[in-house]
């Protein structure tokens, strides 16, 4: 049965306090609603100081979702591990492991953006080594012993539920990504389909002695939105589509790969390109794809065309998938 996945970033241009909260509490509904429905993953993402709120917290989020839920797993794709402290991390994914019963899935990238890195007052040329320090800490961390770091002895306590430790891949479209999870003997979570990066990563395992796997996208990975009326739904919020787009484009230089880059500049070009797409359940159980992406509020999407994507999901589609 193809893996389904209900995304999450919070956008909402323009929003008050009040309507971005009414989005919040509406995604956590959303996240327990599709725990109800048979729907196996939340994913969600960081980002921070984006003028369209980009949800800049996203294990807090991960937190408010485990406790409306039992049984759906929560992706976070992907945590930008330099801008964190290492031990607050550790104690931070650890309680959530526990508060779920290990349903946490945390993918840990470097990120993109200078502009992040400079607001928290992380050198970006350090990225690399920080990233390295982050998750050889996490793994030293959630072992309960005590452990050498920055000069000083340390212990992490609570020890995670998830033995030998929750969930952790390392994300990227880089050779120095795959090279980082292969020594660490983590599994690999490339940007994109990436299928000879996937090999040098598995190269790399050879040459380290370590065990590992990955998790890529597929080579077709569209952003999904059900709808009874496709072409009435992008005359009305094609505009949400593209806004989230073009937001994203315009953060990613030539030499970053990404499973959902788009290059449209009208809502046409973007219906065109395929990257977002709005499709009827029968068309959307017809992809055949061994992920579907849901993402019901993309772009600031209102809260009940959201709802109503959803729930088409939910009943049409997957009761259908094999």
């Amino acid at each position: 049965m193809p893996v389904t996945v209900v995304r999450f970033n919070l956008v909402e241009p323009g929003a008050t306090p009040a309507s971005l909260s009414a989005r919040y509490r509406a995604a956590v509904e959303m996240a327990a609603y599709a725990d109800g429905h048979g729907i196996t993953t939340v994913q969600t993402e960081e980002h921070h100081g984006v003028a369209d709120n980009w949800l800049p917290s996203p294990f807090a989020f991960a937190g408010a979702v485990f406790g409306a839920t039992s049984r759906i797993a929560v992706t976070v794709s992907a945590v930008i591990g330099p801008l964190h402290d290492p031990l607050r991390l550790a104690e931070d994914i650890a309680v959530l492991d526990l508060l779920s019963g290990g349903r946490l899935v945390t993918v840990a990238g470097i990120g993109y953006r200078p502009e992040e890195y400079a607001q928290f007052d992380v050198e970006w040329k350090r990225r690399g080594r920080l990233q390295d320090e982050l998750l050889e800490t996490l793994l030293n961390a959630w072992t309960g012993e005590a452990f050498a770091y920055r000069g000083r002895t340390v212990r992490v306590t609570p020890r995670p539920y998830t033995d030998p430790h929750p969930l952790l891949l390392v994300g990227g479209s880089s050779k120095a990504a795959a090279r980082r999870a292969a020594r660490l003997g983590l599994p690999f979570f490339p940007s994109a389909y990436l299928p000879e990066l996937e090999a040098y990563y598995k190269e790399r395992l050879v040459e380290y002695g370590t065990e590992g796997w990955t998790m890529m996208p597929a080579a077709e990975t569209p952003l999904l939105h059900i709808a009874e009326d496709p072409d009435e739904v992008w005359a009305a919020h094609g505009k949400h589509f593209l806004h989230e787009a073009r937001t994203y484009a315009s953060w990613q230089s030539g030499d970053i790969r990404s499973a959902v880059r788009s290059a449209a500049t009208t809502v046409d070009e973007l219906r065109a390109e395929g990257v977002y797409r709005v499709l009827t359940p029968e068309d959307c159980v017809g992809l055949g794809l061994d992920s579907l992406v849901l993402h019901p509020l993309a772009g600031g999407m209102p809260v009940e065309e959201g709802w109503r994507s959803l729930r088409l999901f939910a009943r049409r589609v997957v009761p259908e998938l094999t």
